[in-house]
Protein backbone atom coordinates (compact mmCIF):
# COMPACT_ATOMS: atom_id res chain seq x y z
CA UNK A 1 0.00 0.00 0.00
CA UNK A 2 1.07 3.45 -0.68
CA UNK A 3 -0.64 5.71 2.60
CA UNK A 4 -0.63 9.46 2.89
CA UNK A 5 -2.04 12.19 4.61
CA UNK A 6 -3.81 14.94 3.06
CA UNK A 7 -4.93 18.61 3.52
CA UNK A 8 -4.41 21.79 5.25
CA UNK A 9 -0.69 21.99 7.33
CA UNK A 10 -1.65 20.75 10.76
CA UNK A 11 -5.47 19.08 9.94
CA UNK A 12 -4.23 16.59 7.57
CA UNK A 13 -6.24 13.42 7.33
CA UNK A 14 -5.27 10.27 6.31
CA UNK A 15 -5.77 8.39 2.35
CA UNK A 16 -3.60 6.22 0.21
CA UNK A 17 -3.17 5.76 -3.44
CA UNK A 18 -5.24 2.73 -5.04
CA UNK A 19 -3.57 0.71 -7.84
CA UNK A 20 -4.61 3.19 -10.81
CA UNK A 21 -2.62 6.22 -8.69
CA UNK A 22 -5.67 7.99 -7.39
CA UNK A 23 -6.01 9.48 -4.06
CA UNK A 24 -8.33 7.93 -1.60
CA UNK A 25 -9.64 9.22 1.38
CA UNK A 26 -8.94 6.76 4.35
CA UNK A 27 -10.88 9.32 7.45
CA UNK A 28 -14.14 7.28 7.29
CA UNK A 29 -11.87 4.22 8.48
CA UNK A 30 -9.50 5.41 10.25
CA UNK A 31 -8.26 8.30 12.63
CA UNK A 32 -5.29 8.56 11.48
CA UNK A 33 -1.80 7.36 10.11
CA UNK A 34 -0.71 6.71 13.75
CA UNK A 35 0.34 3.91 15.64
CA UNK A 36 -2.50 1.81 15.64
CA UNK A 37 -2.41 2.18 11.52
CA UNK A 38 0.95 1.01 11.42
CA UNK A 39 0.88 -1.93 13.29
CA UNK A 40 0.99 -5.31 11.67
CA UNK A 41 -2.87 -5.78 12.68
CA UNK A 42 -3.36 -1.90 11.27
CA UNK A 43 -1.88 -2.74 8.41
CA UNK A 44 -3.37 -5.85 7.33
CA UNK A 45 -6.54 -4.10 7.78
CA UNK A 46 -6.27 -1.63 5.55
CA UNK A 47 -4.75 -4.29 3.17
CA UNK A 48 -8.21 -6.10 2.99
CA UNK A 49 -10.69 -2.82 2.15
CA UNK A 50 -11.57 -2.46 -1.53
CA UNK A 51 -9.66 1.15 -2.24
CA UNK A 52 -12.05 1.58 -5.19
CA UNK A 53 -15.31 2.33 -2.81
CA UNK A 54 -13.05 4.91 -1.14
CA UNK A 55 -13.77 8.83 -1.92
CA UNK A 56 -11.79 9.80 -4.41
CA UNK A 57 -9.50 13.06 -3.43
CA UNK A 58 -8.25 15.90 -5.67
CA UNK A 59 -5.27 14.90 -7.68
CA UNK A 60 -3.95 18.45 -6.17
CA UNK A 61 -4.49 18.32 -3.07
CA UNK A 62 -1.52 19.30 -0.81
CA UNK A 63 0.25 16.53 1.08
CA UNK A 64 1.66 16.34 4.35
CA UNK A 65 4.22 14.15 5.86
CA UNK A 66 2.74 10.27 5.32
CA UNK A 67 2.83 9.63 9.37
CA UNK A 68 1.00 11.27 12.31
CA UNK A 69 3.05 11.79 16.22
CA UNK A 70 6.65 11.16 14.75
CA UNK A 71 8.48 11.18 17.98
CA UNK A 72 11.80 11.37 16.60
CA UNK A 73 13.27 11.33 13.07
CA UNK A 74 17.00 9.58 14.01
CA UNK A 75 19.24 10.38 10.96
CA UNK A 76 22.18 8.20 10.22
CA UNK A 77 25.70 10.09 9.04
CA UNK A 78 28.08 9.23 6.56
CA UNK A 79 26.61 6.05 5.81
CA UNK A 80 27.90 6.11 2.06
CA UNK A 81 31.59 5.56 1.91
CA UNK A 82 31.66 8.10 -1.25
CA UNK A 83 29.48 10.45 0.38
CA UNK A 84 32.24 10.45 3.33
CA UNK A 85 34.93 10.58 0.43
CA UNK A 86 33.21 14.21 -0.60
CA UNK A 87 32.57 15.16 2.96
CA UNK A 88 36.49 14.57 3.83
CA UNK A 89 35.75 12.53 6.95
CA UNK A 90 36.08 8.73 7.80
CA UNK A 91 33.90 5.71 6.71
CA UNK A 92 32.80 5.06 10.26
CA UNK A 93 33.36 1.84 12.27
CA UNK A 94 29.83 2.21 13.59
CA UNK A 95 27.07 4.52 12.34
CA UNK A 96 26.74 8.09 12.94
CA UNK A 97 23.44 8.97 14.78
CA UNK A 98 21.71 12.55 15.23
CA UNK A 99 18.49 13.36 16.01
CA UNK A 100 16.56 15.87 13.71
CA UNK A 101 13.46 18.21 16.06
CA UNK A 102 10.22 17.60 14.91
CA UNK A 103 9.91 21.08 14.01
CA UNK A 104 11.41 20.64 10.77
CA UNK A 105 9.01 18.22 9.41
CA UNK A 106 7.01 19.26 6.23
CA UNK A 107 5.05 18.02 3.25
CA UNK A 108 7.01 16.45 0.36
CA UNK A 109 6.02 19.84 -2.01
CA UNK A 110 5.96 22.04 1.05
CA UNK A 111 8.28 25.61 0.53
CA UNK A 112 11.72 25.44 2.08
CA UNK A 113 12.80 27.97 4.14
CA UNK A 114 16.40 28.84 3.92
CA UNK A 115 16.94 30.24 7.50
CA UNK A 116 18.01 33.49 8.55
CA UNK A 117 21.52 34.52 7.41
CA UNK A 118 21.95 31.24 5.55
CA UNK A 119 24.75 31.16 3.43
CA UNK A 120 24.83 27.36 2.70
CA UNK A 121 21.81 25.24 2.55
CA UNK A 122 22.26 21.97 0.84
CA UNK A 123 20.50 19.01 0.18
CA UNK A 124 20.40 14.75 0.68
CA UNK A 125 18.45 12.58 -1.06
CA UNK A 126 17.68 10.00 1.79
CA UNK A 127 16.02 6.39 2.18
CA UNK A 128 13.79 7.00 5.38
CA UNK A 129 12.34 3.98 7.13
CA UNK A 130 9.57 3.95 9.01
CA UNK A 131 8.88 2.02 12.20
CA UNK A 132 5.75 0.21 13.10
CA UNK A 133 6.14 -1.41 16.38
CA UNK A 134 7.60 -0.47 19.73
CA UNK A 135 11.69 -1.46 19.35
CA UNK A 136 14.09 -1.95 21.46
CA UNK A 137 16.91 -4.30 22.00
CA UNK A 138 15.87 -5.83 18.70
CA UNK A 139 18.08 -8.89 17.49
CA UNK A 140 19.43 -8.20 13.60
CA UNK A 141 17.45 -11.33 12.03
CA UNK A 142 14.14 -9.97 13.40
CA UNK A 143 14.88 -6.41 12.76
CA UNK A 144 12.54 -5.66 9.40
CA UNK A 145 9.52 -7.34 11.32
CA UNK A 146 9.59 -3.75 13.06
CA UNK A 147 9.73 -1.76 9.96
CA UNK A 148 6.21 -0.77 8.61
CA UNK A 149 7.64 0.89 5.37
CA UNK A 150 10.07 2.98 3.89
CA UNK A 151 9.79 6.83 2.45
CA UNK A 152 11.43 9.64 0.42
CA UNK A 153 13.41 12.15 2.80
CA UNK A 154 15.02 14.94 2.34
CA UNK A 155 17.86 16.16 4.87
CA UNK A 156 18.00 19.71 4.20
CA UNK A 157 21.20 20.91 5.78
CA UNK A 158 22.76 23.94 6.87
CA UNK A 159 26.10 23.41 6.52
CA UNK A 160 28.01 26.04 8.68
CA UNK A 161 25.52 25.90 11.32
CA UNK A 162 26.46 21.71 11.28
CA UNK A 163 30.10 21.83 11.15
CA UNK A 164 31.69 25.33 11.44
CA UNK A 165 29.30 26.25 14.73
CA UNK A 166 28.18 23.32 15.66
CA UNK A 167 30.37 22.61 18.82
CA UNK A 168 30.69 18.67 17.85
CA UNK A 169 27.33 17.71 17.18
CA UNK A 170 24.81 18.49 13.85
CA UNK A 171 22.04 19.33 15.41
CA UNK A 172 21.93 22.95 14.45
CA UNK A 173 22.66 22.46 11.18
CA UNK A 174 19.50 19.99 10.60
CA UNK A 175 16.38 20.92 12.42
CA UNK A 176 15.78 24.46 11.14
CA UNK A 177 12.19 24.93 9.92
CA UNK A 178 11.46 22.73 6.86
CA UNK A 179 14.03 20.81 6.93
CA UNK A 180 12.61 17.71 6.80
CA UNK A 181 10.26 16.97 3.62
CA UNK A 182 8.79 13.35 3.98
CA UNK A 183 6.87 11.77 1.72
CA UNK A 184 4.48 11.92 -0.88
CA UNK A 185 3.72 8.51 0.40
CA UNK A 186 4.98 6.06 3.49
CA UNK A 187 5.09 2.65 1.47
CA UNK A 188 4.55 -0.58 2.72
CA UNK A 189 6.88 -2.83 3.61
CA UNK A 190 5.68 -6.07 1.41
CA UNK A 191 5.95 -3.70 -1.76
CA UNK A 192 9.56 -3.53 -1.19
CA UNK A 193 11.49 -6.56 -2.00
CA UNK A 194 14.83 -5.44 -1.02
CA UNK A 195 15.68 -1.55 0.24
CA UNK A 196 18.99 -2.14 -0.29
CA UNK A 197 18.07 -2.30 -4.51
CA UNK A 198 16.77 1.52 -4.31
CA UNK A 199 18.02 4.06 -7.01
CA UNK A 200 17.54 7.52 -5.73
CA UNK A 201 18.27 10.81 -7.58
CA UNK A 202 18.22 14.75 -6.78
CA UNK A 203 18.39 17.46 -9.39
CA UNK A 204 18.28 21.50 -8.45
CA UNK A 205 17.20 23.44 -11.25
CA UNK A 206 16.76 20.51 -13.53
CA UNK A 207 20.57 19.55 -12.84
CA UNK A 208 20.98 16.14 -11.99
CA UNK A 209 23.35 16.51 -8.68
CA UNK A 210 23.34 13.15 -6.54
CA UNK A 211 22.42 9.84 -8.57
CA UNK A 212 23.58 7.02 -5.92
CA UNK A 213 22.12 3.78 -4.97
CA UNK A 214 21.15 2.14 -1.29
CA UNK A 215 23.10 -1.29 -2.12
CA UNK A 216 26.05 1.22 -1.59
CA UNK A 217 25.03 2.43 2.24
CA UNK A 218 28.58 1.13 4.76
CA UNK A 219 24.91 -0.04 7.17
CA UNK A 220 21.92 -1.65 5.66
CA UNK A 221 18.43 -1.28 6.72
CA UNK A 222 18.35 -3.64 8.87
CA UNK A 223 21.70 -3.24 10.67
CA UNK A 224 20.46 0.21 11.44
CA UNK A 225 17.09 -0.66 12.86
CA UNK A 226 19.04 -3.15 15.04
CA UNK A 227 22.07 -0.90 16.24
CA UNK A 228 19.55 1.95 17.29
CA UNK A 229 17.17 -0.04 19.07
CA UNK A 230 20.34 -0.94 21.52
CA UNK A 231 20.30 2.74 22.30
CA UNK A 232 16.89 4.01 22.23
CA UNK A 233 13.23 2.49 21.67
CA UNK A 234 12.04 3.34 18.64
CA UNK A 235 8.20 4.31 18.24
CA UNK A 236 5.74 3.70 15.15
CA UNK A 237 5.60 6.69 13.21
CA UNK A 238 9.61 6.86 13.80
CA UNK A 239 11.43 7.33 10.70
CA UNK A 240 15.34 6.58 10.46
CA UNK A 241 17.07 8.41 7.72
CA UNK A 242 19.84 6.40 6.42
CA UNK A 243 22.28 8.90 4.71
CA UNK A 244 22.61 10.10 1.43
CA UNK A 245 24.86 9.44 -1.45
CA UNK A 246 27.15 11.72 -2.96
CA UNK A 247 26.51 14.61 -4.75
CA UNK A 248 25.53 17.24 -2.09
CA UNK A 249 26.45 20.85 -2.34
CA UNK A 250 29.26 20.86 -0.06
CA UNK A 251 30.87 18.10 -1.94
CA UNK A 252 30.95 20.26 -5.32
CA UNK A 253 34.17 21.86 -5.89
CA UNK A 254 33.75 25.18 -5.57
CA UNK A 255 30.50 24.00 -2.99
CA UNK A 256 27.21 24.84 -4.42
CA UNK A 257 24.50 25.82 -2.12
CA UNK A 258 21.10 26.75 -2.64
CA UNK A 259 19.75 30.26 -2.49
CA UNK A 260 16.29 31.65 -3.06
CA UNK A 261 13.97 30.47 -5.68
CA UNK A 262 15.84 27.27 -6.20
CA UNK A 263 13.66 23.85 -6.75
CA UNK A 264 14.51 20.34 -5.42
CA UNK A 265 13.51 17.83 -7.30
CA UNK A 266 14.10 14.12 -5.12
CA UNK A 267 12.98 10.80 -5.64
CA UNK A 268 13.61 7.08 -4.87
CA UNK A 269 12.28 3.64 -6.84
CA UNK A 270 9.07 3.00 -6.39
CA UNK A 271 8.37 5.49 -3.33
CA UNK A 272 7.76 8.08 -5.41
CA UNK A 273 9.10 11.75 -6.41
CA UNK A 274 9.13 15.58 -3.88
CA UNK A 275 9.01 19.04 -5.48
CA UNK A 276 10.67 21.70 -3.60
CA UNK A 277 10.95 25.58 -4.05
CA UNK A 278 13.16 27.92 -1.62
CA UNK A 279 12.55 30.72 -0.35
CA UNK A 280 14.56 32.89 1.85
CA UNK A 281 13.21 33.53 5.97
CA UNK A 282 11.53 36.56 6.73
CA UNK A 283 9.81 37.79 9.84
CA UNK A 284 6.35 38.76 7.94
CA UNK A 285 5.98 34.89 6.67
CA UNK A 286 8.39 32.85 9.53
Amino acid sequence: MKLIRWGADGAEKPGLVDQTGTLRDLSGVIADIDDAALSPAGLARLAALDAQQLPKLDASVRLGAPMARISKIVCVGLNYADHAAESGMPIPAEPVLFLKANSSLCGPNDTVVIPRNSVKTDWEVELGVVIGQRASYVDLENALDYVAGYCVVNDVSEREYQLERGGGQWDKGKSCDTFSPIGPWLVTRDEIADPQKLGLWLDVNGKRFQNGNTSTMVFGVQHLVSYISQFMTLLPGDVISTGTPPGVGLGQKPPVYLKAGDTMRLGIDGLGEQRQVTRAWSAATK
